[in-house]
């Protein structure tokens, strides 16, 4: 059973942006599994979906490596276009 944050998805989005700013002074990408942190009771797909969508409405973005994808609030940290990629 999902949390009432989970079921809640503006709120679940705007704990996953404090929690983004707050780590903004030491990290700007995070691993899907450092969301499932943020809401220990909920299972690992329902937390995937809201930060899932949460880059489909332009507020998390993703970063990959080629092995490795990331996720940190859009355009915070290195991005793609300053890396020299496309």
């Amino acid at each position: 059973m999902a949390s009432d944050l989970l079921n809640d998805k503006e709120a679940a989005e705007k704990a996953v942006v404090e929690w983004l700013e707050g780590k903004a002074g030491s990290k700007t990408k995070f691993y899907i599994k450092d969301f499932y942190k943020l809401f220990p009771d909920d299972k690992p797909r329902e937390i995937k979906k809201v930060v899932n969508k949460m880059v489909e409405n332009g507020i998390l973005e993703y970063w990959s490596s080629g092995s490795t994808t990331m996720y940190g609030l859009k355009g915070a940290g290195i991005q793609h276009s300053s890396e020299g990629e496309e």
